[in-house]
């Protein structure tokens, strides 16, 4: 059976007191999701009060982003070793807002995958198309290419060790849902696109959906046999959404 696996990536969102509400709803629900492995990515200053309030849960915490660096002159930068000071399991790569706001290439990407994986943490590596690529049909070109990048630095063998979150650009925070026959063909692609390299990346990886997914279609996303949970934006910010989303897992 699959294991599904639920993210939530709080972005730049939260306060000390609305986090402290929101772990308390969350760990007060969690018991009624089942095996779904649970993860939560909040902004850098708060990992330490993440860490302290879910020690001893079913949910794990990751961070949001990585320094390539692992230590030096780089300002603002917080590396994979300092991720390991507060037990992080998870650090997110490639987001679509890092890509589009940051300009962060398919290679720094990669390099910030390798990072992650050097540090001992769980990259999960973000691709997705956006709307004008999309209708220009070359979603499976964009989504190769920012595969090819970790495969070239770090060889297909690392996927499997890591996880996957599609994402199109265009439904991410627009309300906007990609139907789930939509994710489920790219999310086959990507799998069959490793398989064709190493059928047992291919069957280990979770490939995570990211997209305004939401508890009323959670179950219906999940359903689709290459879709291995999501990646969840705004609907994390509510426990009772959050858990929702993490049920339809169950």
């Amino acid at each position: 059976m699959r294991q599904i696996l639920v993210a939530g990536n709080w972005k730049l969102n939260g306060s000390r007191d609305s986090i402290e509400q929101l772990i308390s709803g969350i760990t007060a629900g969690v018991e009624n999701t089942g095996d779904t492995q649970i993860a939560v990515c909040p902004p850098f200053v708060y990992i330490p009060l993440v860490a302290e309030r879910l020690a001893g849960s079913k949910v794990a915490w990751g961070s949001q982003d990585i320094s390539d660096q692992s230590a030096g002159a780089f300002t603002g930068e917080v590396a994979g070793a300092m991720l390991n000071d507060f037990n992080c399991k998870y650090a997110i790569v490639g987001h679509s807002e890092r890509r589009s706001l940051y300009a962060e290439d398919d290679d720094f990407t990669a390099r910030k995958f390798a990072a992650a994986r050097k540090a001992g943490l769980i990259p999960i590596l973000c691709v997705g198309e956006t709307l004008q690529e999309r209708e220009q049909g070359v979603t499976e070109a964009v989504v190769a290419r920012q595969l090819d990048a970790v495969i070239n630095l770090e060889g297909v063998a690392a996927l499997g060790e890591a996880v996957i979150a599609y994402e199109p650009v265009w439904a991410i925070g627009t309300g906007k849902t990609a139907s789930p026959q939509q994710a489920q063909d790219v999310h086959a692609f990507i799998r069959g696109k490793l398989a064709g390299l190493n059928v047992g990346v291919a069957d280990k990886v979770q490939i995570l959906y990211g997209g305004s997914v939401k508890g009323a279609n959670a179950a219906e996303l999940f359903a689709k046999a290459d879709i291995d949970g999501g990646l969840i934006g705004g609907a994390s910010l509510d426990a009772a959404e959050f858990l929702a989303i993490c049920s339809a897992g169950a």
